[in-house]
């Protein structure tokens, strides 16, 4: 795992709004999930991967989030700050700049859980990633395989080399954007505005045919409301 990018960024921002009245009083990532918080189940693999330092972005609830981040001892924690304004993923990329560095970098949501077998997904991630083609390496999953997507449209296509291309005007696509990715950061931090969505970059990489996927084996799952929450954790038992 030694050649795997050693930091990686952490979107915890978000209002939570489809996660109320649970995030009333505590932002997403601290929701209990089978006995843990929410974004453990992204930061455990991290640190299993070799990943050294993890800069997660903050907003609502914040201080909550900070203390538990303090009282890990198992990797560098470092908090980028957006109370004072969201900034969406691509702009909390661009933000954290100066925690993050040039190379590249693991890039997650922390809402998901999932199970595989076999060789860990950031270790695949590892062995597929290709600087010298690849601006991003995004993991993809068909919806077969997913839970918490019931009524949300897929997001890509993807050719024989593995290359991605967004659904664009077409009703739907076979591969699932899931939010784990080793992502170059440059191409972010070169946006010029300071807020936008990482979709956007993903987008310009496609048309540059710099954006690939990797398809994941196993059940992934998105904890993005308690309907869901439900779901995952009868899944977990």
């Amino acid at each position: 795992m030694s050649a795997g990018p050693k930091t990686a960024m952490v979107m915890a921002a978000g209002l939570g709004t489809r996660m109320r009245p649970l995030t009333n009083t505590m932002p997403k990532a601290l929701v209990p999930v089978a006995g843990k918080p929410l974004i453990a189940y992204v930061l455990d693999p991290l640190v299993e991967a070799g990943v050294e330092r993890i800069v997660v972005n903050v907003h609502a609830h914040a201080d909550q989030l900070e203390a538990y981040l303090r009282a890990r001892r198992d990797a560098e924690f470092l908090i980028s700050d957006e109370r004072e304004a969201l900034l969406e993923t691509g702009g909390g990329v661009k933000h954290a700049q100066a925690l993050l560095g040039e190379a590249p970098i693991f890039r997650c949501n922390s809402d998901y859980v999932w199970r595989k077998d076999g060789t860990p997904i950031l270790a695949e991630l590892i062995a597929a990633w290709d600087p010298s083609r690849m601006d991003s390496l995004v993991t993809v999953v068909p919806k077969a395989r997913t839970v918490g997507f019931e009524d949300v449209p897929g997001d890509f296509f993807q050719d024989e080399a593995g290359r991605l291309a967004h659904r664009g005007d077409r009703a739907d696509a076979p591969l699932y954007a899931i939010g784990i990715e080793i992502l170059d950061p440059r191409p972010v931090y070169a946006e010029p505005r300071s807020k936008f969505s990482l979709r956007d970059i993903w987008f310009r990489s496609s048309d540059l045919g710099r954006l690939f996927g990797h398809r994941a084996e196993g059940l992934w799952m998105q904890v993005g409301d308690p309907r869901a929450l439900a779901a995952v954790e009868a899944r977990l038992s």
